[in-house]
């Protein structure tokens, strides 16, 4: 049987988008059983140099200076949106209307309200997404999830998850869009809280409702004279601009079932790199996972071993999906292979029909949480988080 040849197309070539494209280019060696020609067909970015890379360096057939011709393209079969956030909406709404299944970033849009608009043009026009929930694909977490929701760690009482990292510490960083209220939404509640009320989630069930208060330590920062990638590459003028967002957040949760949460963020913490955690507390047990130490699991299960306490647990063969990249314990993965083990979702998502890979549904379920954080920080209550629609993966 001959493999099923897919066009692509990638909105956005900065850091996550090039990622994106070497992610589809791992396929064929790593998930060959898929069945597919995943080919890269088009990419789209408004620098000029950067779609010159893309054809001599990506390995893209051809580049667009307009996202619009992109989706336009007859030969562009799927399209992963990689754009920055406050254009995460109009590229996927178009792409939705022309209807080609999407992959992309969260958050999906600014608000709860954009997140809603993608989630039900993606309902009503029946397709399969992706969204860019990476932690959930690391094999310990996956490992972690059997666990919890095969009751290992009995009635789950509570979940605590934070997610603290430097990467906008110095306030000589960059003025970018993701310090701007209209085109980047929330600071670091759409940035890194929504991974940490996704991993909740996807752990442990629907969080109900939430308290929550934020701060601002930056209130300004340098404006750039030349764009970089990602958070790195920018020349800066000697003139500020106003940070609108915020740099950190701290939340209480209630949890579908009863249990508890407390989650927390920063972008602004000195000290921490990236260190992102989630620990689960059962009556008979618990885990505990940090993504800077990201291929082992710590796990207690029994409350009456003569020697309690936490057994550190390596990823290997019998962890999901492990032993597509490493052969053995020991032998790290890292960051990139998420990003594979999204791609492989999302395109048997697209070759099968069903849902496999963190919804679009899955992103504005986040950002519903996103939003009634920000209300209760502004008014220091509790909010109810809204149920969404369409085709939730997280209790799948």
């Amino acid at each position: 049987m001959s493999a099923r040849t897919i066009g692509v197309g990638v909105v956005s070539l900065g850091w996550m988008g090039r990622l994106h494209a070497r992610s589809y280019r791992a396929l064929a060696e790593k998930f060959p059983h898929l069945g597919a020609d995943v080919r890269l067909v088009a990419a789209a970015d408004s620098n000029e140099a950067t779609c010159a890379a893309a054809l001599t360096e990506m390995g893209f057939e051809r580049a667009y200076d307009d996202y619009r011709k992109l989706i336009a393209d007859p030969d562009v079969d799927v399209v992963s949106i990689c754009s920055p956030n406050f254009l995460h909406k109009e590229v996927a709404l178009a792409a939705a209307a022309a209807g080609k299944p999407f992959w992309i970033e969260k958050p999906m849009g600014v608000s709860a309200a954009e997140s809603r608009q993608i989630a039900e043009a993606v309902e009503d026009a029946g397709l399969v997404t992706a969204v860019g929930f990476n932690y959930r694909h690391v094999p310990a977490i996956e490992k972690a999830r059997e666990l919890i929701r095969s009751g290992r760690l009995g009635r789950i009482m509570n979940v605590r998850c934070w997610l603290i990292a430097d990467y906008a510490a110095s306030p000589e960083g960059p003025l970018t869009w993701r310090d701007s209220r209209e085109r980047g939404g929330s600071g670091v509640i759409g940035d890194l809280m929504s991974h940490g009320a996704d991993l909740v989630q996807y752990l442990v069930g629907r969080i109900e409702s939430v308290t929550a208060l934020t701060g601002q330590f930056i209130t300004e920062r340098p404006i750039p004279l030349k764009s970089g990638v990602g958070h790195f590459g920018y020349e800066l003028s000697d003139e500020k601009g106003p940070v609108e967002n915020e740099d950190y957040i701290a939340l209480l949760g209630r949890l579908e079932g009863g249990a508890l949460a407390t989650l927390e963020a920063s972008r602004v913490a000195i000290g921490p790199r990236a260190e992102y955690i989630v620990e689960v507390y059962g009556s008979d047990g618990s885990i505990r996972w940090n993504f800077e130490h990201l291929n082992d699991l710590q796990v207690c299960i029994g409350r009456d071993s003569e020697f309690l306490g936490y057994t550190r647990v390596m990823a290997g063969g019998d962890f999901p999906r492990f032993a597509t990249f490493q052969p053995g314990a020991g032998t790290s993965m890292g960051f990139d292979d998420m990003k594979v083990v999204e791609a492989a979702k999302f395109i048997e998502s697209v070759l099968t029909g069903r849902q496999l890979a963190p919804s679009v549904a899955d992103g504005w379920s986040a950002a519903e949480i996103d939003e009634a954080a920000l209300q209760s920080a502004a008014d220091g209550r509790w909010h109810d988080v809204p149920e969404v629609t369409g085709a939730v993966t997280y209790n799948a």
